[in-house]
Formats: structure tokens, C-alpha cells, sequence
């Protein structure tokens, strides 16, 4: 195997580990939500005047996804929909009180999962840092132009 062929596979075993992990500890947590909703919430949480577009480009899904998962949020009592005076065409979203705690709840969650890792982000130098931040910029921008050329836009399939 090759070095890109590690640092792919080296990614993706990371991603995993850190997902597989920190799943167990939100699904206890977060019972009765999915991971989707969960990150909807948080987005809407961080985000002032979240929308549909908003919400698909960020988690590059469709529309028509972003749609459901609102429409159930809002089902769930935890976000709401409101527009603004000078704008009656555009549908924006909140959290309501229930929306704040799933939120916080999250963040306490994440802040935890930080915690745990926070030793081994202690040894990693600013050069480091930078280091992998440019990998990781020029490979996220690589495959931008990768999926331009196909000619599709995966925020708005």
C-alpha cells in the first residue's frame, strides 16, 4: 500500500473509530433522535436565519431531504419555521425550548469527546497543525473541482 493509500485508509479507520465511539455516548444520551436530526439541530443552533438551501449545502443532501427531516423536527416540537417581515417567500427555522436542550445537551457531548481527546491533541505542534489544515484544504478543494467538472451539484441533487 502507498502512502496516499494510507492516509485514505488512515482517514477513514479514524473517522470510524471516532464515530463508532462517540455514537454510544449520543445515542444514550440522545435517545429518540437520529444523527441526522440531531445535526440538523445544531446547525439551526449555530446558525441564524437557517433555511432549506442552508441546511442541504451544509450536509449535502438534497432539498427534498432537508424538507423531511424539518418537517419532522418541527412534528418533534424541537425547531419551528418563521419568516420575516420584509420577506414572505423565504422559510426560515429556529429551535424552540426543547430545540435548546437536545442543543445543549450536544454540545456538552461534544465538549466531553474534546476532553477525552485533548491529550493527544496536546503533542501536535502548530506546524502540524498547519500542516494537515493545507492537506486537508487542498484535498476538500480537489475534490470541489472533481465534482464541478461532473457537472453536478451535489447541494441542490
Amino acid at each position: 500500500m502507498n502512502k496516499e493509500e494510507q492516509v485514505i485508509m488512515g482517514f477513514r479507520d479514524l473517522y470510524n473509530k471516532m464515530a463508532w465511539l462517540n455514537k454510544l455516548k449520543m445515542e444514550d444520551s440522545l435517545k429518540g433522535y437520529k444523527s441526522s436530526e440531531v445535526h440538523c439541530i445544531e446547525y439551526i443552533g449555530k446558525n441564524v436565519d437557517s433555511n432549506v438551501t442552508k441546511l442541504a449545502e451544509s450536509f449535502y443532501m438534497t432539498t427534498g431531504a432537508i424538507t423531511k427531516l424539518t418537517k419532522k423536527l418541527i412534528k418533534k416540537g424541537i425547531i419551528e419555521s418563521y419568516q420575516k417581515p420584509n420577506n414572505k417567500k423565504e422559510i426560515y427555522f429556529r429551535l424552540t425550548s426543547q430545540g435548546k436542550i437536545i442543543y445543549k445537551i450536544h454540545e456538552e457531548l461534544h465538549k466531553e469527546f474534546q476532553e477525552r481527546d485533548k491529550a493527544v491533541f496536546e503533542q501536535v505542534t502548530e506546524e502540524q497543525f498547519d500542516s494537515m489544515l493545507s492537506f486537508v484544504e487542498k484535498y476538500s478543494s480537489h475534490l470541489d473541482a472533481e465534482i464541478k467538472k461532473l457537472g453536478v451539484d451535489i447541494k441542490s441533487e
